[in-house]
């Protein structure tokens, strides 16, 4: 999808061991690992005339996920892939060297009824030397992520490595991404469990950490892998994520992403002089902000 709007600084604010606000990037904490934009889609109601319609936009330097906790969007790319993604499984798509996409509500569901929409999508950065990279494009279904119980919760690995487990979504670096859905009050370990930062999207009922309650809507991200005792409360909805930091700085303009602000600066004149590969039968252009 492409973001207008890429600093959300509501209600940011430091608890001790963690940072407190509302998605990446914000100003305290511009990346989570390699997790440079979350975006949260709805939740909401789409009506007859006001479907999904994102027309064909670029991206450079990252991978982007989607997933969706309720709807469909049908993906189609300038490499030829055309696939729907339902709720609880993944779309993965590699930009490297430079992709366009459009994301649609898919023609069979525009047949005049309301549609439900709650999901996330997710741009990771690529390390330095997978940003050149051919694009690629992956799905898993829902059947395919490991999934477990533990207590009063049950997970579910999205992507990378966490828990002693590992997500067959082919990643390009060091990263996890779990969800968590707690029936009673859950107490969570995460040292040892997890490599690199920590961030925690809460999408229903909340946490307490650092002896304050947190509740739906805040995206926390611990400074320290030890960090004080933190409860994901009961009837809760949780997305875990991150992974190993870069070395090098990530810079980001519009839906580009890279290490190098000459190779943004390349990207901006190829769209601008519509240069980049095309979706096919597709004449839709979202020009530069």
């Amino acid at each position: 999808m492409s973001n207008t709007d890429l600093i959300i600084e509501e209600r940011s604010r430091d608890i001790g061991d963690f940072l407190v606000g509302r998605l990446i990037p914000f100003r305290k904490k511009r990346m989570v690992g390699p997790f440079i934009f979350i975006d949260h889609i709805g939740p909401t109601t789409i009506k007859p005339g006001t479907y999904l319609d994102i027309d064909q936009h670029p991206h450079i330097g990252l991978s982007t996920l989607t997933y969706l906790f309720e709807g469909e969007i049908q993906h189609q790319d300038s490499i030829g892939t055309n696939k729907h993604i339902k709720a609880g499984s993944v779309n993965w798509m590699t930009a490297g060297n430079g992709v366009t996409h459009t994301e649609r509500t898919p023609k069979e569901l525009r047949q005049g009824q309301q549609l439900s929409m709650h999901g996330y999508q997710i741009w990771v950065a690529l390390p330095k030397d997978k940003e050149e990279m051919h694009p690629e494009f992956h799905h898993l279904d829902a059947s395919e992520l490991p999934k477990w119980n533990d207590g009063a919760a049950s997970f579910k690995l999205i992507a990378g490595k966490g828990y002693g487990k590992e997500s067959p979504l082919p990643v390009h670096c060091h990263l996890f991404m779990i969800e968590i859905e707690t029936t009673d009050n859950y107490p969570l370990t995460i040292k040892d469990q997890l490599k690199g930062e920590i961030g925690f999207c809460i999408v229903e009922g909340s946490i307490d950490a650092c002896s304050q309650l947190i509740e739906k809507g805040n995206m926390l991200i611990s400074k320290v892998e030890d960090a004080c005792e933190l409860t994901i409360n009961s009837n809760s909805k949780v997305l875990l994520f991150g992974g190993e930091a870069f070395p090098e700085e990530r810079h980001i303009f519009w839906n580009f992403v890279s290490s190098d602000k000459q190779k943004i600066e390349a990207a901006k004149e190829r769209w601008s002089n519509k240069n980049f590969p095309k979706v096919a039968n597709d004449d839709t252009y979202i020009p530069i902000p």
